[in-house]
């Protein structure tokens, strides 16, 4: 009778065992699962080695390995800070303060199982939702590279993106991505990163811009290898599949037509670049062509899941002739040097696109949604205010950093040491060969 009993227990244990697992894995689709493990290293890969690439071949041969070794330390540093504190404090569905960032529920990833979240991603296991969100996180920081490339403290530099994650970014997606988010609730929409990444940054590109100054050996010299540039280019083009497609979280229709709108948004604006180059320069550049597709990128990335392939053409197009105005004409008359374009690409490009969905939002993408075009013109004002909060928060914000470092730290490097290179400088090596 006691062996029987002990049987009993046994089987029962077993099926309840049983039970739990399945429970735990019941929501699970693998192919929204292999889709996404492949988004997330896609959006890894955007950061090191794409923009690392594009970044790169755009600055003096002296400082290309503090490019390189900038992103690259971004993707580390930021990666740790995610699992710690980023992603509970972006995504946790309850509030520090209501509405504004989140509290720490899911600090070091406690409470993150290997089931499907109940609340973002219904489909896959919530770990791997988070570290898809990580990596956007990791290459966030990583665009304002472009704007003080050439002059800053690479001390000070690791400094600025830990703060800046932790006052900036976490706050602001947690805004627009969380569910407790005061604007989220308010019904601003982006899809994929135009708010939170392009704008983000790209108001803290210009604010990096003007604060550090200008590069004190400033001539109008080409960028030492184009080469990097257009595979950085290319591959950030690749990558952009997974931060946009991806972004449905789940290998379905709404992937397809993201996949699709990013991909020709980004033509349309290599074409328009190329003709405005061949108007106003005489030839195509390669420096164009690839800077015109980030542009298409960029203002797609907010709307990929909301518009048509022809509403891409527009916006593709259009973002082109706004950020070459913006980078050939506005930057050179008002004199900020934004070294490598981060806020005449991203941030206009991220503007642009993050307020002309509030157009052409259409129901026939996701049925919730509707614009401008489509009867809905409350959506266009939404859009607006949203765009307008985080120029403001991210602005005012980021000053504030940058001035405690500067009084702490100082940002810049000497005159001397930015004469010699960063490179040899801030890191004790040279990212070419030295012929005596």
């Amino acid at each position: 009778m006691k062996r029987f009993k002990f049987l009993l227990l046994g089987i029962f244990t077993l099926l309840s065992q049983l039970v739990f697992s399945q429970d735990v894995t019941s929501k699970i689709n693998s192919g929204d699962t292999a889709w996404m493990l492949i988004s997330t290293a896609l959006v890894m890969f955007m950061t090191a080695p794409a923009l690392a690439l594009f970044y790169g071949g755009l600055v003096k041969r002296k400082n290309v390995l503090n490019i390189l070794m900038q992103c690259f330390i971004t993707l580390a540093v930021v990666s740790l800070l995610w699992v710690i504190c980023g992603y509970t404090l972006s995504f946790s569905p309850k509030s520090l303060i209501p509405g504004f960032i989140g509290n720490f529920d899911f600090a070091f990833l406690k409470n993150v199982g290997l089931g499907a979240s109940d609340t973002y991603a219904t489909t896959i296991p919530h770990l791997l939702f988070v570290i898809y969100q990580g990596m956007f996180a990791v290459i966030t920081p990583a665009l304002i590279i472009g704007a003080f490339a050439e002059r800053m403290k690479f001390s000070s530099f690791l400094i600025f993106v830990i703060v800046w994650c932790i006052f900036v970014y976490f706050p602001v997606a947690h805004w627009i991505w969380s569910t407790d988010g005061w604007l989220f609730k308010l019904g601003v929409v982006d899809f994929a990163g135009g708010i939170v990444v392009h704008i983000n940054a790209g108001i803290a590109s210009l604010v990096a811009a003007i604060m550090i100054g200008k590069r004190k050996y400033l001539k109008p010299t080409p960028p030492h290898n184009l080469t990097f540039t257009m595979f950085g280019a290319a591959m950030l083009w690749f990558g952009w599949f997974g931060f946009n497609a991806g972004s449905a979280l789940g290998a379905n229709g709404l992937a397809a037509n993201a996949f699709v709108v990013t991909n020709t948004a980004a033509a349309a604006a290599v074409v328009i670049w190329f003709i405005l180059d061949l108007f106003f320069v005489k030839k195509p550049t390669m420096l164009g062509s690839a800077t015109g597709a980030i542009a298409g990128l960029a203002a797609i990335t907010p709307a990929a899941g909301f518009v048509d392939v022809g509403a891409s053409i527009v916006i593709g197009a259009a973002s082109s002739l706004i950020c070459y105005f913006m980078v050939v004409f506005v930057k050179n008359k008002i004199g900020y040097d934004d070294a490598l374009d981060a806020f005449g690409v991203h941030g206009i490009g991220g503007i642009f696109g993050s307020i002309i969905v509030g157009v052409f939002a259409s129901p026939l993408i996701q049925s919730a949604y509707s614009g401008l075009l489509f009867g809905n013109p409350k959506q266009l004002f939404i859009q607006v205010f949203g765009s307008v909060v985080v120029i403001v928060y991210s602005l005012v914000l980021t000053i504030i950093i940058f001035k405690v470092i500067d009084i702490f730290m100082g940002l810049r490097v000497s005159e001397k040491e930015e004469a010699m290179g960063l490179d040899i400088t801030q890191h004790n090596e040279r990212g070419y060969t030295v012929i005596e």
